[in-house]
């Protein structure tokens, strides 16, 4: 019988730790599935810095490493050029990319760093209990703003796609969701590109993604894939920010 469907071998056969509902195991899965498609497996290495993903090496069956709380842009920039033909990516949560980690994103886009970003964003602090991000949108209610967040007190939602599309280095910027099965297409579509664009030497490449956190959201797994549809898409539309051909 000829197999249609099957677990990627860039995965390894090992149970997600992560909350019912949450989409980080889709976007592990698609990730596994363009690395495997563009035959690079063996030549990829993964860097997952601190929160909902920190156990992510138990999960992908290649070379990954940990980096301090939003430091995984500086580690994949010394991995990069010492090894030049690897395929080099960052997978990171809005807490650690747009917070802690706002510098190391941005100055690597500025130098067109030559790695791509995986960027997850839930609108949370997702590992540590649901406090609010740069990424909350206005109105959200989070441990750290139980009343919602306010622009006068906290300021507003960082936008990254838009902020790393103006720097002259970055060469693909995109913000994807995987809500929806066309959605889900799409983001692969997105990360494959994004790979393809490291693989070209063209600049630096991030992918956002939206993703759910039905735990710290307060909603059961499908009122979280409507919930991020109806509040979060107005903030955070979908689309290509920029793309070098």
């Amino acid at each position: 019988m000829k197999t249609v469907f099957q677990k990627p071998k860039s995965l390894q056969d090992n149970k997600f730790h992560y909350c019912p509902g949450c989409t980080h195991g889709i976007i592990h899965r698609l990730i596994a599935e363009c690395l495997d498609e563009m035959d690079i497996r063996e030549k990829t290495i993964g860097i997952c810095p601190v929160g909902c993903s920190v156990l992510a090496y138990d999960y992908f069956n290649f070379d990954t490493l940990e980096a301090a709380h939003g430091r995984a842009p500086a580690i994949g920039t010394a991995i990069k050029r010492l090894l030049p033909d690897r395929f080099v990516f960052t997978y990171q949560g809005d807490g650690d990319l747009a917070s802690i980690g706002m510098g190391e994103i941005v100055h690597a886009s500025l130098r067109g760093e030559k790695i791509t970003t995986f960027f997850i964003n839930n609108t949370l602090y997702g590992m540590t209990g649901g406090q609010m991000a740069p990424t909350t949108l206005l109105g959200q209610v989070a441990t750290t703003c139980p009343y919602g967040r306010k622009a006068e007190w906290e300021g507003y939602p960082a936008h990254m796609a838009e902020l790393l599309a103006g720097n002259e280095g970055a060469a693909y910027i995109c913000r994807t969701a995987v809500n929806s099965p066309a959605n889900v297409m799409k983001t692969k579509k997105a990360i494959k590109k994004a790979l393809e664009v490291q693989q070209r030497g063209l600049g630096f490449s991030m992918v956002e993604i939206l993703s759910t956190c039905p735990t710290n959201w307060g909603l059961n797994p499908v009122e979280a894939m409507k919930w991020m549809e109806d509040k979060m898409f107005p903030t955070y539309p979908l689309g290509e920010f920029k793309c070098v051909e």
